[in-house]
């Protein structure tokens, strides 16, 4: 029988859409239901199980569609939430009917044919369909009363939403007139929560930040899940139960995508219009949308900024404020305060004594003063005590009242009596000036901090502890806040060794290491351009016995990165400590340790990290990401490896893009060299290269660089060779990255070689090993396989003056090769040969009469050879053989 009539509802159908879909078929006998995509898992499992087995359910391709002649959609109106059935609303006649209790969108809103389209105000579109039934007075089953009767609980929030009606109500008690299964109805509300569900709710309930918008609470709460989550939306209701916010939205990254959810139970926040702006729907109290593309952390930027359109707010000082403060002391000589005025270009400076403001003086003041001849008197005799000051949480408008009313050209802000920020006009304009769409902070916060002192004190030694507490002690006196950030605190929570401290400080952070290495008799190696330093330790200050000294400490002040060109080095701008933790590679490097004395051991979490180390994903913080930095790809396979993590999906995508679009043609060779080393310096660094070559990132080392089953063999000789030889224990250290570089580009041709070593910029020198001693070993290698009359002598002579690192580069490939005469020789040679010694010396060639000249040369590289080979055994024996080699040579009687 032809579909002539199809009834449809919105994508990822929930009990509301399908039971109004259900509730039409009943209004148009004959029609059948064709969904645009899934259902949820809630209602999957119920239509499983439904006793009615005459629904009539097609799929699209199971119609066809020059056969429809009227369409009906329910629970939507928007054009893009009902997939391939938009195709037929652009067919010439089909009849297209409407019924929806969302409000109309006319920009996306699907047209209906004229008085076709039937709104409802309900807060269940089943409510609506319902009450179309009774009307027209066609029976319902129990079974259908039973759906209905789910549908308008799931919509209304079991009757709790402020969106429900009073028609919803008298939908329900008519449901139960007709043999709605009540507990049936209990049975599918209450079991939706699954073992998954729990855990991401925990997460969601530790990660909620409520913003004040406009005077209405806004609470945004976060989580990821490697793949997709079904029935997510459940997580809202619940959260909402839990914590009876009046506007909710939760956020989480899935794989590839993140889905937002909001729920609202105030007029005042429309989460359909907002979440519609984001390419969602849904009506006032309920909705949702799905964006690709982005990370978390752009999702929530974006989701903040839409509902600062909506809702609007004054913004409060501290979102506005200048921070860290550049301020002098009463003391400071007038000259000075001149400079540090005309270095930063401001109108004007506070005076701080103690970390509390006594003064503040104009750039205009500073000026006169000087133009008269008083450079050098104190600022203190001429700065001003008579100021206004305001508080971080005060609106903006209380500062335009100090400007306008009272002519303080920027107006300090105080808390608690320290000074924390300064507002200038040019602040203020910046503000008027801008969209809406500006930065704010939570009002309250909840996970994003946590006290792990007590772990500090676990897992770090005295000397540690020592550096830390320290730190913010003169941070403290400094008026400044300072941190301890990225990997250390990482690998603190994973309980991984790791000694390479970062200091991030928000103030002045050179003149912090200073005052700091002051503290240990240390001295500073300071980086003025990107406001950073390196406070280095005396040889005789250990933090760990296995650890070479000087040790050291990196000193960076609070900032913000912003990149001119892909794969440029970055440009510096002082900012807030989450600013720079924003501009780090990864979610799982943003973490951060307060180590000032009254938040001694607090760690911040902006960005999700605790939750990324904790399920084992690599994530980006926002998209372009790998186009300002591309060495962060190789940077995310050696994390991923070392930690058995995964990339994100998204993360994984972005990567892809950024091998697509070449960007690593403009990275400089020796940012990719340091990359690599890193890569080939880890324990195994095996899995990172294979990773590498999954990636398509080879041929940015060199075009032609392929990982082929040749060289994966020769890689695994080159971890057993490097295990071997650590078994000696011999004295010389060896570069294990140069091996596994030999192993990498053994594939490349002489000139391809050359070229590449060449590219990732290593110094002459290096090159000289890299290049000439390989040539020189490939060479020897031949003749101790193939030579059968070679000696121990003729070894030692081949292999004298290789680097250890080529040899065993050497014994690697015999062993890939099956070059087992080779193999040995080399074995021997690093295990006995190279120790061999000869007793005499250049005193004896000179008693002998014998005049120094490259005569010595020869004579001592024949006596070892012949020691090697058994023809000399002792000191006489030496001697009368240098005697006859002389006697070839020139001789001094």
């Amino acid at each position: 029988m032809p579909a002539t009539t199809v009834i449809t509802t919105h994508l990822n159908a929930d009990f509301d859409g399908f039971a109004s879909a259900v509730a039409a078929s009943l209004l148009y006998p004959g029609a059948v239901l064709v969904l645009p995509g899934s259902m949820e898992r809630p209602l999957r499992e119920f239509v499983r199980n439904f006793p009615d087995t005459h629904l009539p359910l097609k799929k699209f391709k199971e119609i066809n569609p020059q056969e429809v002649r009227r369409l009906v959609v329910v629970d939507t109106c928007q054009r893009g939430r009902i997939g391939n059935l938009a195709s037929l609303l652009d067919k010439d006649g089909v009849e297209v009917i409407i019924y929806d209790h969302h409000n109309p969108d006319e920009d996306d809103c699907i047209k209906a044919a004229p008085g076709k389209g039937f709104f409802s105000g309900a807060g269940a579109n089943a409510t609506f369909m319902t009450g179309l039934l009774r009307e027209k007075g066609i029976p319902v089953s129990p079974r259908y009363a039973t759906l209905f009767l789910i549908a308008i609980h799931e919509d209304t929030g079991s009757f709790t939403y402020s969106s429900t009606m009073p028609e919803d109500m008298e939908a329900g008690a008519w449901l139960l007139e007709q043999g709605a299964d009540l507990e049936q109805v209990a049975r599918v509300i209450n079991s939706r929560i699954t073992p998954e569900h729990v855990s991401l709710l925990n997460d969601l309930l530790e990660t909620t930040a409520v913003y004040n918008i406009g005077g209405t609470e806004v609470a945004i709460a976060k989580t990821s899940s490697a793949g997709y989550v079904e029935d997510f939306s459940v997580l809202a209701h619940e959260l909402m139960d839990i914590r009876h916010f009046p506007a909710l939205f939760v956020i989480v990254l899935m794989a590839d995508q993140v889905l937002i959810v909001g729920r609202s139970r105030t007029h005042k926040v429309d989460t359909g219009a907002i979440l519609k702006a984001l390419g969602g729907g849904g009506h006032a109290m309920a909705a949702s949308a799905t964006l690709k593309g982005v990370t978390l952390s752009e999702a929530e930027n974006q989701l903040v900024a839409r509902l600062e359109n909506a809702l609007g707010h004054e913004p409060r000082v501290k979102d506005i404020m200048s921070s860290p403060v550049i301020y002098a002391a009463p003391g400071a000589p007038l000259y000075e305060v001149h400079d540090t005025i005309n270095r930063y270009g401001i109108s004007g400076i506070p005076i701080v004594e103690h970390g509390r403001m006594v003064g503040l003086i104009s750039r205009s003041t500073v000026e006169k003063a000087i133009y008269h001849g008083l450079a050098r008197l104190p600022v203190d005799e001429y700065m001003s005590t008579d100021f206004h000051v305001v508080a971080p949480d005060a609106g903006v408008s209380e500062v335009q009242d100090v400007m306008v009313a009272l002519n303080q050209r920027f107006v300090p802000v105080v808390d608690k009596g320290r000074l924390v920020g300064v507002v200038t006009r040019t602040d203020l304009l910046r503000m008027l000036s801008e969209t809406p769409s500006r930065h704010i902070e939570p009002v309250e916060v909840k996970g994003r901090t946590r006290d792990i002192s007590a772990l500090l004190r676990q897992k770090l030694s005295p000397k540690v502890l020592e550096i830390f507490k320290t730190a913010g002690e003169v941070a403290a006196r400094m008026n400044a806040r300072v941190y301890v950030v990225g990997g250390f605190v990482r690998d603190l929570l994973l309980r991984v060794p790791n000694l390479d401290i970062d200091l991030v400080v928000e103030g002045d952070g050179i003149a912090f290491a200073r005052e700091f290495a002051r503290q240990f008799g240390a001295r500073v190696k300071e980086h003025k351009k990107f406001q950073t330093a390196v406070v280095i330790f005396p040889h005789d200050f250990r933090v760990d016995s296995d650890m070479e000294p000087p040790f050291k400490v990196d000193v960076a002040t609070a900032r913000w990165e912003y990149y001119e060109y892909p794969a440029a080095m970055p440009t510096v701008a002082l900012s807030s400590i989450k600013l720079d933790l924003f501009r780090r590679d990864f979610t799982i490097n943003t973490l951060a340790v307060r180590l000032d004395p009254d938040g001694f051991g607090t760690l911040i979490d902006f960005f999700g990290g605790q939750r990324d180390i904790r399920d084992g994903i690599i994530r980006v913080l926002h998209s372009l990401s790998f186009i300002e930095d591309p060495t962060r790809v190789f940077r995310a396979v050696r994390f991923e490896q070392r930690y058995g993590f995964k990339i994100g999906k998204h993360t994984l995508n972005l990567i892809r893009n950024a091998v697509n679009l070449n960007i690593f043609k403009r990275l400089s060779g020796r940012r990719l060299e340091r990359e690599l080393r890193l890569i080939l310096r880890e324990q195994d660094p095996r899995p990172a290269i294979e990773r590498c070559g999954e990636l398509d990132i080879l041929k940015f080392i060199h075009p032609e660089l392929r990982l082929d089953e040749a060289q994966r063999r020769l890689i695994d000789a080159t971890y057993d060779v490097l295990a071997w030889y650590r078994l000696l224990y011999r004295p010389e250290p060896v570069r294990q990255w140069m091996l596994y570089l030999l192993a990498l580009l053994t594939g490349l041709d002489r000139d391809e070689y050359v070229q590449c070593i060449k590219r990732l910029g290593y110094s002459e020198a290096m090159r000289r090993i890299l290049a000439g001693q390989l040539e020189r070993g490939r060479k020897a290698l031949s003749e101790l396989e193939y030579d059968p009359e070679i000696t121990p002598g003729r070894v030692c002579m081949l292999l004298k003056g290789i680097a250890m690192e080529i040899c065993l580069h050497l014994m690697a490939v015999s062993q890939d090769k099956g070059h087992s005469t080779a193999g040995h020789w080399i074995s021997r040679y690093i295990t006995t040969l190279q120790d061999v010694k000869i007793e005499i010396t250049g005193d004896d060639l000179l008693e002998m009469g014998i005049r120094p000249g490259p005569v010595y040369r020869k004579i001592f590289a024949e006596v070892l050879r012949a020691k090697l080979d058994g023809d000399v055994s002792n000191r006489d024996e030496e001697l009368e053989l240098a005697a006859r080699i002389a006697g070839k040579g020139t001789v001094q009687k």
